[in-house]
């Protein structure tokens, strides 16, 4: 490679480094035993708000009235409670648990998808110590409803008790569906019911709240419908859990994402006209409030906020709130779907099209609308298709990364032909250098003409690398939140395709890296590109480029995902297969003078140009 080409490498590199750097994850402890576990899960929740803190924070969003306290809730103290009766619906997805205090979710197991921890549950329930639950019912069951009352009192029916003529336990099966209804009783003819529609086989949960005769006991003519206690983290490292975490809603036709910032402040903000969907989301699993009608909500309202835990780093909390109208009708209800389960693009679009806006495939300096469209377009339904015929992912990743390598091949062989040719053209570089070493003007100009004598393109080696840039922060965001690879094993010591895969404890971090765990794909990865850089990299002086790159490229690589960390170490495999072989058929590039007819106008025209009136200016000058 020429010097300019080199540093226009140099300069990409260390771009994509940055990147790497910034998108990172960071590493907390997570090499525990199952105590060790459980120990650190309830130190999270002692750190986390409590369940009144939580409930006193939300209900007075919307008055600073001090309020009695002998009678909080006004008329509603009568049916304040302090527990519940469970109703347990199974389907062949989840089981879902719910209270007759609230009428809300206290529990959702997802069956499909494995805990990280059992040991210190006591339930004797099997899907209590190897299924994941989402729900934070420690601060409180979500799915409430909020208002003020005419007696100035701020009411949240998350404490209120609810009858229901339900079973305690249903077992949903083939094409079964299930309506259960929680009934909130003032009087003979002032209630709430909130009513619930299960059907099997899917995640969204079909719900309807209807007032009867609460015309003159709501103010403001508007109620919330609450998410108060978040999504709970269920990954084995929660500070990197926690970089995947945030609030979103569709709004004005786009997404808006509420991220807590990492030091501890609290964020909040209101949203005033339609809005088609609010979520809470962790790493691969969200829960989402999708009004039926968007129409009919006149805002919303999402806060969150970011906590330090013991050991584990951090977490974060987030409230959600839709605004509805009340009219003051005597019977008023609204329906409103809930989807509990994973991020899996498949699945939220079948439910809406712009609930996909939810799976993040990451962006590359703001072009996310570049980078978005080749992830969601092509790799994702390249990737599910291969696991069709392969039912293992790593070697999914394996064969998608050959793939990958064959279509970039072409950019690939472009870029080592144009910088083979400069190389050739080196010579003749120096002989002009030499010549007009007193007239840089004249010098650029002719070699300037020089490469367009020979239809050698300056920047023609780095364009192709450019132009799998997106290809590459597209591969980065898809494999770094794919819930596929979610607890999927590989081979060898590869036993989870989602997380590093630690062969080494250094007890101790790395100052500066804060790297502590030696990841065995990264060290391969490292390897591999050394290699590879060997292998293209021939003159001397530009040896310190075959040394950094690997160094740095390895160590920032031991966070990352052992899935992502595989795809990269079989892609430079391949690489340095390809390279042998373009190395191999030296012949094929030659420096041949181009047929003035056929030379091409356009970039290096514009360079010709740029010589020229350089060089009349400067001439202009004497």
């Amino acid at each position: 490679m020429d010097r300019n080409t080199t540093i226009a490498f140099i300069l990409i590199g260390a771009i994509l480094v940055v990147w790497l750097f910034i998108n990172t994850p960071e590493r907390n402890e997570q090499s525990r035993t199952d105590k060790d576990t459980t120990s650190v899960i309830k130190s999270q929740q002692e750190d986390l708000p409590k369940p009144d803190q939580e409930r006193e924070k939300i209900s007075q969003k919307k008055t600073d009235q001090n309020l009695p306290e002998d009678t909080p809730l006004g008329m509603f103290s009568q049916k304040n409670v302090e527990s519940g009766r469970i109703i347990s619906i199974e389907t062949d997805l989840a089981i879902y648990e719910l209270s007759t205090m609230g009428g809300n979710f206290h529990k959702v197991f997802l069956k499909e998808f494995n805990n990280w921890y059992s040991a210190g549950i006591t339930e004797n329930k099997d899907y209590y110590k190897h299924s994941v639950q989402l729900i934070n019912h420690s601060l409180g069951n979500p799915y409430n409803i909020s208002f003020i009352s005419t007696e100035g009192k701020a009411i949240n029916t998350g404490i209120l008790g609810f009858e229901t003529e339900s079973l305690d336990r249903h077992v949903l099966k083939d094409n079964d569906s299930l309506l259960i209804t929680f009934r909130m009783e003032l009087d003979s003819d002032k209630s709430i019911n909130k009513k619930y529609f299960f059907k099997n086989g899917t995640y969204l949960i079909q719900t309807e709240i209807e007032f009867n005769g609460f015309n003159g006991l709501i103010t403001d003519n508007t109620y919330d419908v609450v998410w108060e206690s978040g999504i709970r983290f269920v990954e084995k490292n929660s500070t990197n859990e926690a970089g995947f975490s945030s609030a979103d809603l569709y709004y004005g036709d786009e997404k808006v994402v509420i991220d807590a910032p990492g030091d501890g402040e609290k964020i909040s903000k209101d949203f005033n006209g339609r809005v088609d969907w609010v979520a809470v989301r962790n790493k691969y699993f969200a829960a989402i409030m999708i009004p039926a009608d968007p129409t009919q909500v006149e805002g919303a309202y999402v806060e969150g906020q970011t906590f330090p835990t013991k050991n584990l780093g951090l977490k974060e909390l987030y409230s959600t709130r839709l605004v509805m109208p009340f009219k003051g009708s005597a019977v008023e209800n609204k329906k409103i779907n809930i989807y509990i389960g994973p991020v899996d693009y498949d699945l939220l679009k079948q439910i809406s099209l712009n609930l996909t806006a939810l799976v993040d495939f990451g962006t590359f300096f703001g072009l996310k609308f570049v980078v978005r469209p080749i992830a969601e377009y092509l790799l994702l339904p390249l990737f599910k298709f291969l696991n069709r015929f392969i039912p293992n992912y790593g070697f999914v990743i394996i064969v998608f990364s050959l793939i990958i390598k064959i279509v970039v091949y072409p950019l690939t062989r472009k870029s080592f032909q144009s910088m083979k040719k400069m190389q050739l053209l080196q010579p003749k570089i120096t002989e002009l250098k030499e010549k007009f070493k007193d007239d840089p003007q004249k010098m650029n100009k002719e070699t300037m003409k020089l490469y367009q004598t020979y239809g050698v393109n300056p920047a023609g080696g780095c364009l192709p690398i450019l132009l799998q840039m997106p290809i590459f922060i597209a591969l980065w965001g898809l494999f770094q939140a794919a819930i596929e690879l979610r607890q999927q094993p590989f081979i060898l010591w590869i036993t989870d395709l989602s997380v590093p895969d630690v062969i080494y404890d250094l007890g101790f971090k790395l100052p500066l890296f804060g790297v502590q765990e030696i990841s065995g794909l990264a060290l391969l990865m490292g390897v591999t590109t050394f290699i590879q850089q060997k292998m293209s990299i021939k003159d001397p002086k530009q040896q310190a480029l075959v040394y950094m790159m690997p160094i740095m490229l390895t160590i920032l690589f031991m966070t990352f995902p052992s899935g992502l960390n595989l795809y990269y170490f079989m892609f430079n495999v391949f690489s340095i297969a390809q390279q042998y072989y373009i190395n191999k058929k030296k012949d094929d590039v030659e420096l041949v003078p181009v047929d003035p007819s056929k030379r091409k106008s356009g970039f290096m025209q514009r360079l010709m140009e740029a010589a020229e009136q350089q060089a009349r200016q400067q001439k202009g000058k004497k």
